[in-house]
């Protein structure tokens, strides 16, 4: 039962009110399935298409530890200067320029029954119109006993930071379901993700849940079942199909990251200043990051994860031609051409990081396996298949007597 193309674009923003006429999607092969493909001349730097997800939801460690974002779209809530006091751990921490910060509080809106916040009242709609009224709790919010906080309290005891999935991604497709008129259209558009065997869906789950996920998994399988059955969407509900729901939500969601700092300081990038007022404003956002460091962490962002049926095509390489961004501190994922592509050429992104990628074939084939399960065949990898099958560790380690006492690794920041 496959969508059709029209269900599958109908969830791309475009660019500028266009369609995004520029890309199809092709079968590649039966180890690859399906790719997307240049219709035209891409240009570096272009935007190649803008989508929104089917579902996306906040991780729930995240929510829990304060990082306040949309209920539907993610957008953070905080202002900038919140967002670095917080994540400083110092109350009095003040930002310059504080003009430049986006967040509008006074379009911000709850739930009226079960307190959750939105960014505005557009969001507050679309959540009800779509999955909302199944999944609001109303006065139970903070009712241990509700069959969805305990599925949430569940999820957080066996799955913890830094996560890479949510449990309540799987509730919001089951409510959309649930809420909507055209119920096939739904189960359609969820069954363009890729499958795996029952082999592969179980590395998955262990990958997820850890070494006692079968026992883990059939408990959030109860809890799933006593807070959101379907009839249908029975399938979902049983041993097998629950599991393959895991692994397609473990496969196929997309990290979302937001943060209100984040886009202040893009803005502040922006300024015109004269040479010495730049010195300092750069200066003062490098110590800011470095008290966010010594006090946070790596964990800057709002987080969670969202399908996004276009993006899903895109296959991996190891050398990409496009990237994937939220520029709009929201779930609006934008496709970026990193180099000009040509008119039938695939459209690649990594599913590694920039350091990643830099390490060795022989590590980047192990990230690939354990969280991907295949074994990348991009040009770099073809053009590296003689190199010896050792980590990149194990070449440091190798190295490490040459290395600089002062030899220092560069930080990287992720866009968001």
């Amino acid at each position: 039962m496959a969508a059709s193309m029209c269900d599958v674009f109908s969830f791309c923003v475009g660019v500028a009110g266009r369609a995004p006429v520029t890309v199809e999607v092709r079968f590649v092969s039966s180890s690859k399935g399906k790719g997307l493909f240049a219709k035209q001349l891409i240009r570096k730097g272009e935007t190649i298409f803008i989508e929104r997800p089917l579902v996306a939801a906040q991780f729930l460690w995240n929510a829990l530890y304060r990082y306040r974002a949309c209920d539907h779209c993610l957008r953070a809530l905080e202002k900038a200067e919140e967002n670095a006091q917080r994540l400083t751990g110092k109350p009095g921490q003040v930002l310059p320029y504080p003009e430049l910060c986006t967040v509008r509080k006074d379009l911000h809106q709850n739930c009226p029954q079960c307190q959750v916040m939105y960014c505005s009242a557009e969001c507050r709609l679309a959540a009800a119109e779509q999955y909302h009224q199944v999944l609001c709790t109303g006065p139970s919010q903070d009712d241990p006993l509700h069959p969805l906080n305990k599925l949430q309290e569940a999820w957080r005891s066996v799955h913890y930071p830094p996560e890479t999935a949510s449990i309540m991604l799987m509730a919001r497709m089951v409510a959309t379901v649930k809420q909507a008129k055209d119920k096939d259209r739904w189960i359609r558009l969820f069954s363009q993700f890729c499958n795996k065997t029952a082999n592969e869906e179980e590395e998955i789950v262990h990958k997820l849940l850890g070494d006692k996920f079968k026992g883990q998994l059939e408990l959030l399988r109860r809890l799933f079942t006593e807070a959101l059955y379907e009839e249908a969407l029975s399938q979902w509900f049983t041993p097998d199909g629950f599991r393959s729901l895991f692994a397609l939500v473990g496969t196929n969601g997309q990290g979302i990251g937001t943060s209100s700092l984040s886009q202040w300081v893009h803005a502040c990038d922006a300024l015109e200043l004269k040479p010495r007022d730049r010195e300092q404003l750069d200066t003062f956002i490098d110590q800011l990051y470095k008290d966010i460091e010594a006090a946070t962490g790596e964990f800057l962002n709002c987080e969670g994860s969202g399908l996004f049926v276009l993006q899903s095509c895109c296959n991996h390489s190891c050398v990409p031609n496009a990237e994937t961004s939220f520029p709009e501190n929201n779930f609006l994922l934008h496709v970026t051409a990193l180099e000009d592509i040509k008119p039938g050429e695939e459209i690649c992104i990594s599913y590694l990081d920039c350091c990643q990628r830099e390490r060795s074939r022989h590590s980047r084939h192990k990230i690939l396996r354990e969280n991907y399960l295949f074994v990348c065949s991009c040009p770099k990898c073809l053009a590296e298949a003689d190199e010896p099958n050792v980590t990149s560790e194990e070449e440091e380690e190798d190295e490490e007597e040459g290395e600089p006492e002062d030899a220092e690794l560069g930080d990287e920041m992720t866009d968001v």
